[in-house]
């Protein structure tokens, strides 16, 4: 205990330059890695050999490696050389990270669709995520997705991801909701940019082509669509979480931004922008309570193809698979998440949700946020089964009920946190 405190006292030292030159970093040493490359854990992170024993800079290294799919929880050690150098060790936790994933929601409507995946997050001992799914909703679909954010360098990565998407679509006209099978075939490639410990950035496009075909009998002569279209995208994060096991702290904010292209008159062109903030707090020893505030604005064209969707799986848990759409959003999901047990490996967790948004109608203006038609209130309750050492190992039920105007109520099941 003395020789620790004495080494946490030489760190908070130097972390305020006291003495930085005679302290030094002979070496840095990983361990309890297996699948993980030593090599690609010393290169993503801040401390060097020779460079002056800060703190501050460790603190970012652990914080930078826990939000790794690969690891678990990381902790650091420090001890000094006989030539008044000081050998810094990170202890690593791994996960298992060859992982299944599983979404399946439903509603007192009947309706019931589901996903399966599998996605391997450590490829190569180098955090390369690469997998897919399947989605069965009325009709299969299926994805693959490859991502390698330090694929160029520690700053500099890529993605990539095919998709073919078939999902049956509620589309609204003034006078009555039609049924369409709806399909997406795209191809998106993305770089990826680090700039420091909390921003970075995605840029890129995709080439995708809409299909809208009416479904039964086309009696009042609705539009059928097949649109070649191209996207641009960018993405900005500012990320300050902390992760310790099931718990998070922190803010982050994630802003998304698209310009698409259409060659199809009925469709324009358009843009599509919405920012994620993302805010975390422990509470005791074992509560956590979380948020997520979407808010986001689209090209007001009144048309029934309108992009936000109000969906179970997405934002409004209980309220079924894409109920409404519109040109504007703002949703809010808050809830507290409480630890009941914790034994070795296995968590149970408990929470308490409400999940509320509004959404602007296609063509309308800002007042329709507060359209008693458009605003869901959904309170629920939810289970969390998890596993302490499996990356995002969480078997997730959730029921809805909604207390706002035409509600329904469901359960929602998956694989993760909702948020």
């Amino acid at each position: 205990m003395k020789k620790q405190l004495v080494l946490l006292i030489i760190l908070g030292f130097v972390s305020f330059g006291v003495f930085a030159q005679e302290f030094l970093v002979k070496d840095l040493k990983v361990q309890g890695n297996k699948r993980l490359k030593t090599s690609f854990v010393k290169s993503i992170s801040t401390i060097r050999t020779g460079a002056i024993l800060d703190s501050a800079v460790i603190k970012q290294d652990i914080i930078r490696l826990k939000r790794l799919p690969s690891i678990s929880h990381v902790y650091f050690q420090v001890f000094p050389t006989k030539d008044n150098r000081y050998n810094v060790f990170y202890i690593i936790e791994e996960n298992f990270t060859l992982i299944p994933s599983a979404n399946i929601y439903t509603t007192n409507d009947d309706e019931f669709a589901y996903r399966l995946g599998l996605h391997e997050f450590n490829l190569l001992g180098r955090a390369i995520i690469f997998g897919g799914f399947y989605q069965n909703d009325i009709y299969s679909s299926y994805a693959l997705n490859f991502r390698a954010p330090f694929l160029f360098s520690t700053k500099v990565g890529l993605t990539v991801n095919l998709q073919d998407l078939t999902t049956q679509e509620p589309v609204f006209f003034q006078n009555e909701t039609a049924n369409y099978k709806y399909r997406n075939k795209s191809i998106e490639a993305l770089g990826l940019f680090q700039f420091n410990f909390t921003n970075r950035l995605e840029l890129g496009f995709s080439f995708f082509v809409e299909d809208y075909k009416f479904k039964g009998e086309n009696e009042n002569g609705r539009p059928e669509l097949n649109v070649d279209k191209w996207l641009l995208k960018g993405v900005y994060e500012y990320n300050n979480l902390d992760y310790c096991y099931q718990y998070i702290s922190g803010f982050k904010s994630q802003f998304n931004f698209q310009y698409v292209t259409s060659t199809n008159d009925m469709l324009t062109d358009f843009f599509i922008g919405w920012n994620d903030f993302f805010l975390f707090k422990r509470v005791g020893e074992k509560g956590n309570w979380a948020n997520r505030l979407r808010m986001g604005l689209a090209t007001n064209n009144e048309t029934p193809f309108a992009p936000f969707s109000v969906d179970n799986n997405l934002n409004v848990r209980g309220v079924g698979n894409t109920i409404d759409r519109g040109t504007g959003v703002i949703v809010l999901n808050t809830e507290y998440r409480q630890t009941l047990i914790e034994k070795g490996w296995f968590i149970l967790q408990a929470n308490a949700f409400v999940d509320t948004g509004s959404w602007r109608n296609p063509g309308g203006d800002v007042s329709d946020f507060a359209n008693s038609d458009n605003v869901k209130v959904y309170p629920g309750l939810g289970l969390r089964f998890m596993h302490k050492k499996i990356y995002n190992a969480i078997i997730r039920i959730d029921y809805g009920y909604g207390i706002s105007k035409n509600a329904t109520q469901g359960f929602v099941f998956g694989i993760g946190q909702y948020f």
